[in-house]
Formats: structure tokens, sequence, C-alpha cells
């Protein structure tokens, strides 16, 4: 059996005068064609449910909208008005202005039918996750991290590709001087708990302080 939402009740209430007759009867017509659809407001406007939206409508200043989650789908290529409009009715000031209820109907039905063929698919199972790639440590920077265990404990509590990004980093250096300068930097920020591109994450600190609580959660 379907449901009503107050909210709805509320939203009609609350429209201007010529959009109440327009969003009532759109309501009795869902609810006719499908007895088991349910109502909700997403997006601050009523939407009517089964095994997903079917449909939904909206009132605004000066008109109402109204329109099928699968458009396409349930009724085809739609002239509407030049100017557009929510859904594949156009703008619609009265009741006057939407299609018989028996069309209205059959479409409603028609995206239901549509929602229950999706619900009863199977869905895909997802593709295994492949493990994650583990960083290939240069031998300057396994060596500088051997020598500065708060360092290496920084390190491991980073994720694999923040791992990598400090090994490529090193890796990357054409100069020895750029190198021992990177090696040097690698060792004061891991030793602080950042990841490579620490000034980059939201909050700066704050966002490297966060993320060390959360890394430090994993290692352990």
């Amino acid at each position: 059996m379907g449901t009503k939402d107050a909210r709805v009740d509320a939203y009609i209430r609350d429209a201007a005068p010529f959009a109440r007759p327009v969003l009532t009867h759109l309501r009795r017509v869902v609810h006719a064609a499908a007895p088991g659809i349910g109502e909700t407001i997403k997006w601050g406007f009523p939407h009517f449910e089964q095994n997903g939206i079917v449909c939904s409508m909206a009132a605004f200043k000066t008109h109402c909208g109204f329109g099928f989650w699968k458009g396409r789908q349930v009724i085809g290529e739609r002239a509407t008005p030049a100017e557009s409009a929510m859904g594949q009715f156009g703008r619609i000031t009265s009741v006057a202005d939407l299609p018989p209820e028996d069309e209205l109907g059959r479409w409603v039905r028609k995206a239901v039918e549509l929602n229950a063929e999706r619900a009863a698919t199977p869905r895909r199972k997802a593709a295994p996750r492949r493990p994650a790639r583990a960083a290939v440590v240069p031998a300057a920077l396994r060596r500088a991290l051997e020598a500065s265990p708060a360092a290496q404990a920084g390190f491991r509590a980073l994720s694999p590709s923040q791992r990598r990004e400090y090994a490529q980093w090193v890796a990357e250096a054409k100069q020895e001087e750029t190198r021992e300068r990177r090696l040097r930097t690698a060792v004061e920020w891991l030793t602080e708990g950042k990841p490579r591109n620490w000034k980059y994450m939201r909050g700066g600190d704050r966002g490297v302080r966060s993320a060390r609580v959360t890394a430090t959660r994993k290692s352990r």
C-alpha cells in the first residue's frame, strides 16, 4: 500500500493559488495509477518513489513542473515549449496544460515497471580490488630512514600511495645536492608525520594532524 507524506501536504498548501490544483491533480493521478507508491521530499520538492524515484513535481512562482526520473525511457522524445522548465511537460500553469489523466497514468505505471525491472536484475559483483602497489624505496631514502627511527615510523604509518610519493620524489633527484636536500626534508616531514604533499591538504597543519591520527590507527 502506498504512503503519503505530510510534508507534501504542507508543500501543496504553501504553494501559489494557481499551483495547488495542479499539484493536487498530479498527486491524485500518480497514486491512482500506482497504489504502492510512496512520497518524500528531496531537494525541496515532492518526489514519488517505488523501487527508486518514479517522478517528481514542483511549484515555482508562475508555473509548475512535472517529470519522470527516466523520462526518455517512459515517454520517449517529447516536445516541450522553447522556454526551459523542469520535467518533460513544459511550464504548467493549470491542469489543462497536462496530458489526459489516462495517458499520465499509463506513463506512471510504465515508470514503476522500469524501476521494478531494474530492482529484479541481479547486480554485477564488483571486481576484487587490486592490492596497493608497494613503494620501491631508493637505497638513499632507506638508509636515511634507518638512521632515524621516528622518520621510519612516520613513513610506515603512511598509505602506500603516500610512500610512493616520497620514494619517487627522492628517486627523481638528478643532482646529489638535490637528493641530499630532499632526504633531509623527507626525514624532517616524516618525523612530524607529514605526507609528501601535506602543504596542499585541506586545513594545512590541521589536515596533517588529522591524517596523522588516521594513519597511526591504520598502522596499529
